[in-house]
């Protein structure tokens, strides 16, 4: 297959649908910078302007509204320290109790050189020592220096500083599950995700570094099969399909099994039939035989019986920023986790793709998850500041939907309820090959279709080959791997 059947093109339909959009529906209790408390969610979309970023809209709650009410209440002392609408000087003498005073002089130091990425840290830290003192003192500080719309460590803090608060008040688990989210249209959605793929190459390096792996494995295969645990909008498969379409010889014949659960039905404005009826479209205008067969369960319950494996098919199996959210052994005894590579694994694929966040959030301790959740994510916001403006409104909601979310439930949430578990390649590495499977040599030739790709965006960005794997990266920090195994 030559290079340029690897080249980018635009998708004719859909988007590049991020893997933050399958989260889950639980909400995020998001206070703003201000001297009032608000209660806003995650989904919501605030209608900022240039001298403040505060929404005056507040989420419509369900019955029970005199519990609920109570509830907030309740929340609101936990959060302020205070019976009162906005935030008192911190006082050791006051209500808030008393401080031990080498604590204090620490905080009152840290305060006074108004370094905000060492506040924020000295903040969870006295969070995960369950210092709740301490920790509301520098969050009445911390609300002050955030913005929606400032530098991009700011912006950030803004939403990681509403992680503390979730945690500290347990509303992670609890008082938001008592709130109903508005939630943004599924069109509205779905334009900010496909805004956050488009601003940045994170997605289409993934998919690209799959495809080929795909491609190269398959290219003297007449029948091939993939399987998708997560299609999503099936955008992946636009220039896989194209570089079928060119094959010398004429294109295969291509089966595509979708696998994907309610959660992006919402954006995709249906159940996942219709990525098989837009896929179906674009094969049959590139002359490629197809077949698509949809199955609407999660992961952790899919069975070897929903895949409809056939003889005589070539198969490829797909995990595209899916696996992380996958429970493993220390959150469930029957660990999905495993259990879908090993369930792979019995199926004699020829090849299996996985594409992941480079990020070490699974099973690290809370103060140790907030730090790697600061370095990682601040790179990201760094690279979305390239493309879209500081007082872009867009950018605000796509930061908002499609990243925010992700980020409280790492730092408030745990147990199962926590969905965001990334992990490093050397740790799927293990996984990987536990479950049977050794490398499959990634091709030389998607790495120049990727770097050409890449000088579309900012010069930050690097691409590396490690180990048989490709890291795509914003200046010294990795984001995303992908790598393929046999």
């Amino acid at each position: 297959m030559n290079q340029n059947s690897f080249s980018f093109q635009p998708p004719e339909f859909g988007n590049y649908s991020s893997p933050t959009a399958s989260f889950s529906s639980n909400c995020s209790l998001i206070s703003q910078r201000d001297s009032q408390s608000y209660l806003l969610d995650m989904y919501h979309s605030p209608d900022y302007n240039s001298t403040s970023n505060v929404s005056n809209d507040v989420p419509n709650f369900t019955d029970d509204h005199d519990d609920l009410e109570y509830k907030l209440r309740e929340l609101e002392k936990a959060m302020l320290g205070t019976d009162q609408g906005f935030i008192e000087p911190f006082d050791a003498s006051s209500s808030w109790g008393v401080v031990n005073q080498t604590t204090s002089n620490t905080a009152s130091e840290i305060i006074s050189r108004k370094d905000f990425k060492e506040l924020l840290v000295a903040c969870a830290k006295s969070v995960a020592e369950n210092d709740t003192i301490t920790a509301n003192w520098l969050i009445s500080e911390l609300r002050t220096m955030v913005s929606v719309s400032g530098e991009p460590v700011n912006r950030l803090g803004a939403y990681m500083l509403e992680g503390l608060v979730a945690r500290l008040s347990s509303s992670g688990s609890s008082i938001y599950n008592a709130l109903k989210c508005e939630e943004p249209s599924g069109d509205e959605l779905f334009s900010y995700m496909r805004l956050l793929h488009e601003a940045c190459p994170y997605f289409k390096f993934g998919y690209l570094s799959a495809n080929g792996a795909i491609a190269e494995a398959m290219k003297s295969e007449t029948k091939i099969h993939i399987i998708d645990f997560q299609i999503a909008q099936g955008s992946q498969w636009v220039t896989l399909i194209q570089a079928l379409a060119s094959r010398p010889g004429g294109p295969p014949s291509l089966r595509i099994t979708g696998v994907d659960d309610f959660t992006n039905a919402y954006a995709r404005g249906g159940e996942v039939n219709i990525v098989g009826q837009r896929l179906a479209k674009l094969a049959q205008s590139y002359n490629v035989p197809f077949e698509f067969h949809g199955v609407s369960v999660s992961g952790s319950e899919v069975e070897s019986k929903h895949l409809m494996v056939r003889e005589g098919e070539s198969l490829a199996v797909n995990f595209a920023f899916m696996l992380h959210h996958m429970p493993d052994e220390s959150v469930n005894p029957q660990n999905h986790r495993d259990r879908l590579l090993r369930l792979a694994k019995s199926l004699s694929p020829k090849v299996v793709t996985l594409v992941e966040q480079e990020s070490n959030v699974n099973t690290a301790p809370f103060f140790h998850r907030f730090q790697e959740t600061l370095n990682y994510y601040t790179a990201i916001f760094e690279s979305i500041d390239v493309t879209l403006s500081r007082n872009h409104q867009e950018r605000i909601n796509v930061e908002q939907h499609c990243l925010a979310r992700d980020i409280v439930n790492i730092i408030a949430c745990e147990g199962a309820e926590r969905v965001e578990r990334h992990e490093l390649l050397g740790k799927w590495r293990s996984r990987f090959t536990m479950a049977g499977f050794t490398p499959y040599p990634l091709s030389s030739l998607v790495n120049s279709t990727i770097k050409s790709l890449l000088e579309n965006y900012s010069s930050k960005y690097r691409l590396e080959e490690r180990d048989g794997a490709l890291f795509l990266g914003w200046m010294n920090r990795d984001l995303v791997a992908a790598c393929a195994w046999k």
